[in-house]
């Protein structure tokens, strides 16, 4: 029994090379099989284009807020019943139309009771100067003492004190009655009316009677990120902001539904300080509005152009992301394949903007990448970056 198993473990050794031999065999011939069989497969032929540098725009695009240049809140100045309303929601009105009526006899009552005040004080002062006239002879001829002139000329003077406080109180009894006609301070579009005729409205109402909207112009706020701002200070010429902001070129409006808007506008100003919540500075651009289109309340998108006189061009379909980046497949020696992630600087239409990671000249995949591996061989099919640009303009 003892010899056996000495014999047994003297062939153990020998036994377990020859497995580890045979298969190394066995995967040396199946290396060996695929590869045969992908030397066998015919390179793919892929559409490939040189990149080059062209004059070209691009634009930066931004949300919009959009707001009449002139919104007033109409709001009544004295306390009343709203008696007429001479408009309707939507319309338009020129400065000085009347809109409302406020209930006025009220007001009219104080005038008449201020006018009568305001008479009988002059009366006062009629017969005061009166008083002085008589006396001032008498005292002048020794008849009478100079208290009695003293006195009357201070009564005189309170006489037209009590005039001129009169005068005040008609004065203001008559702004009164003129608030109760209430007009438009500029043209423009009435906006909502939520009060009807019989309301009772005051100054310490808090919602207005309407809000008048003067879009003759119209206002786009929009804002811009911090690392927007920074490229927008180097890239614009200028020794202010205020003179960057002048320089800037016009700018467009996307409408909502994604149609540019028919007049060109101009950014006007920006605001002084970034907001610290959302790390964005607010900008102003105005648009022309003529034709009454745009109305306040609006939202859009603002996009500033940015002219390049040769920026390297990729089209959007030779391009593929993947974790946050954006790569292309390049053509090299042996027409071997290798992605290259890019870098974006702007887009317009069907087009990237490349500030770097290829340069002019590279050959670059057009289509078909979702079949491409780095080092995979291809049989390019030359087309030229004129062609694309024909089939899709810049």
């Amino acid at each position: 029994m003892n010899q056996l198993l000495k014999h047994n473990n003297m062939y153990k050794p020998a036994g377990f090379i020859y497995t580890i031999l045979f298969m190394a065999v066995l995967s040396s011939c199946a290396t060996s099989t695929a590869k045969t069989e992908m030397a066998g497969q015919p390179a793919a032929e892929l559409p490939v284009f040189k990149v080059a540098a062209v004059p070209a725009t691009t634009y930066r695009e931004y949300n919009a807020s959009l707001e009449g240049k002139v919104n007033v809140e109409i709001r009544p100045q004295v306390d009343g019943y709203l008696d007429k309303i001479y408009v309707d929601e939507g319309a338009y009105v020129k400065a000085g139309q009347p809109l409302f009526r406020i209930n006025e006899r009220t007001y009219q009552e104080q005038l008449s009771n201020a006018s009568a005040s305001l008479l009988a004080a002059q009366a006062n002062e009629e017969k005061a100067a009166v008083e002085v006239s008589r006396l001032t002879p008498l005292v002048q001829n020794n008849v009478v003492s100079d208290v009695q002139l003293k006195t009357a000329t201070a009564a005189f003077q309170a006489a037209k004190a009590n005039v001129s406080q009169a005068q005040a109180m008609v004065s203001n009894a008559r702004i009164n009655l003129g608030y109760t006609l209430i007009t438009a301070p500029v043209s423009g579009y009435i906006g909502r009316i939520p009060f009807k005729t019989g309301s009772l409205v005051g100054r310490g109402e808090t919602q207005p009677l309407t809000l008048l909207s003067d879009i003759n112009e119209v206002y786009a706020y929009f804002s811009m990120s911090e690392v927007d701002f920074i490229q927008f200070k180097n890239k614009v010429e200028g020794k202010t902001i205020a003179d960057k902001v002048k320089k800037l070129p016009p700018v467009e409006l996307v409408l909502a539904d994604n149609s540019i808007y028919s007049e060109k506008g101009r950014i006007e100003t920006m605001e002084g300080q970034f907001d610290k919540n959302i790390g964005a500075i607010s900008f102003r651009a105005v648009f022309p509005n003529g034709s009454g289109l745009l109305r306040s309340g609006n939202t859009g998108r603002v996009k500033i152009p940015e002219q390049f006189a040769a920026a390297l061009v990729i089209p959007q379909e030779a391009t593929f992301e993947l974790q946050d980046k954006v790569f292309v497949f390049t053509v090299g020696d042996s027409n071997k394949v290798a992605s290259k992630p890019i870098t974006i600087s702007g887009r317009n239409g069907s087009y990237y903007f490349v500030e770097k990671g290829v340069q002019a000249g590279e050959r670059v995949v057009y289509t078909g990448l979702d079949r491409l591996r780095d080092g995979a061989v291809i049989a390019p099919q030359a087309m030229s970056m004129d062609s694309l640009l024909k089939l899709k303009p810049l």
